[in-house]
């Protein structure tokens, strides 16, 4: 899907000039002569992205960029400025502005500032298919016992507040699951939520791929790049295996976490961000900083609320409200009828241990209603080591 480039400029060849030549690099152009057509084209969302300049006969482009601002989805937004003009530049950057150009326009350089708010798009709009996807996990957290009604109300605070929250617990028991239910519950439900999983980066990418890097900071960065935190502007930031960061990574989390300010590698300037942190674990980061390997100000700073997820051996109870979510989600994707599981599977199913949490519990009802050619899943479709747990 091609992304659509407001060109707001007040002379009509300088418009017919660019959308030319972005119609030659596949982009679709809309033009505006002025900041009310320019303001007409935001409201109604026709923009992906915006080409301003900065002097119009209405009025200062640095006022719609302002606008622009306050809009969900932000499309990004390339100044374009007159020769010499560095400190309105500058200024706009602070604004939010993702990238700036000097008049007279060089057509690579246009179009390569544009291809890198295209991405910032693309990525956004990967990251709304994400969220829609994952709608339908949220009763993973599903469950009457004490923990986890004292974890949905704490979830909800926190949401509500936009606290950091550090959420904790073994594998497969739903932390990212959680993660999404606060976004869903609180003020940040419709904007961004980025996850991140910091053990799946290499230390030397972790840095760019959270603050993004200037053209030319380290060998292959050949164009600049926004990070993650940008994209997550005014959302959330799911950091994932938080406990995979080294000592001067999170050092630079902390300064994030308190001042909302970051610099992209290589960059000079700094940049705000309204950012909401939720970070998860698997290990005990109570011992790795008894070790020295995690930072005890960044532990204390993420965790001003602390949920720990209990692992599903712990919730036994829960798991017949478990297992009848899952069918539902499954019969919606896979197009079964089945309605129900037979008490005797419920009981072979409260008899495992259940080593993966509530993943495991999902693979096996997902394995089950494959086999399944009836109403009801019974012991028989689960795989033979459940089948054993019943007694003869």
């Amino acid at each position: 899907m091609s992304a659509t480039v407001l060109v707001v400029d007040d002379e009509q060849t300088a418009r017919s000039f660019v959308g030319g030549a972005l119609a030659d690099a596949g982009y679709e152009a809309i033009e505006a002569g002025d900041l009310a057509q320019a303001r007409q084209a935001i409201e109604t969302g026709a923009a992906d992205i915006v080409l301003l300049d900065v002097v119009l006969p209405d009025g200062s482009g640095l006022s719609l960029l302002q606008q622009i601002a306050r809009e969900n989805p932000r499309p990004p937004v390339i100044l374009i400025t007159a020769f010499g003009e560095v400190d309105i530049a500058v200024q706009a950057m602070k604004q939010g502005a993702l990238d700036f150009l000097q008049k007279p326009l060089d057509l690579d350089q246009l179009i390569g500032a544009v291809q890198r708010a295209n991405e910032v798009v693309s990525l956004r709009r990967e990251l709304a298919m994400l969220r829609k996807s994952s709608q339908d996990q949220f009763e993973w957290i599903i469950g009457e016992g004490p923990a986890m009604k004292r974890i949905a109300d704490e979830a909800q605070r926190a949401a509500a507040a936009a606290a950091s929250v550090l959420i904790t617990g073994e594998t497969g028991t739903g932390k990212e699951v959680l993660a999404q239910a606060i976004r869903y519950s609180g003020p940040r439900a419709e904007k961004p939520f980025v996850p991140v999983n910091c053990a799946a980066l290499p230390d030397t990418m972790i840095e760019s791929e959270l603050f993004g890097h200037e053209a030319g900071a380290f060998t292959g960065a050949t164009k600049r790049k926004p990070g993650l935190m940008e994209v997550a502007d005014g959302g959330i930031l799911f950091l994932d295996e938080i406990s995979s960061t080294k000592p001067d990574m999170q050092a630079k989390l902390l300064r994030v976490l308190d001042e909302q300010r970051f610099r992209r590698i290589g960059g000079v300037n700094e940049i705000h961000v309204d950012v909401q942190i939720l970070a998860a674990s698997n290990r005990d980061l109570l011992s790795m900083m008894e070790q020295g390997t995690f930072r005890q100000d960044l532990y204390y700073r993420l965790k001003v609320v602390d949920l720990h997820l209990p692992p599903l051996r712990e919730r036994i109870a829960d798991i017949p409200a478990l297992v009848g979510s899952f069918i539902r989600q499954l019969n919606v994707r896979t197009g079964n009828v089945v309605s129900g599981i037979s008490p005797q599977a419920i009981e072979a199913l409260k008899a495992h241990p259940w080593p993966g949490n509530i993943r495991e519990l999902r693979h096996a009802v997902e394995r089950a209603m494959l086999f399944c050619d009836d109403e009801e899943l019974d012991v028989g479709h689960f795989s033979p080591e459940f089948q054993a747990l019943i007694p003869s």
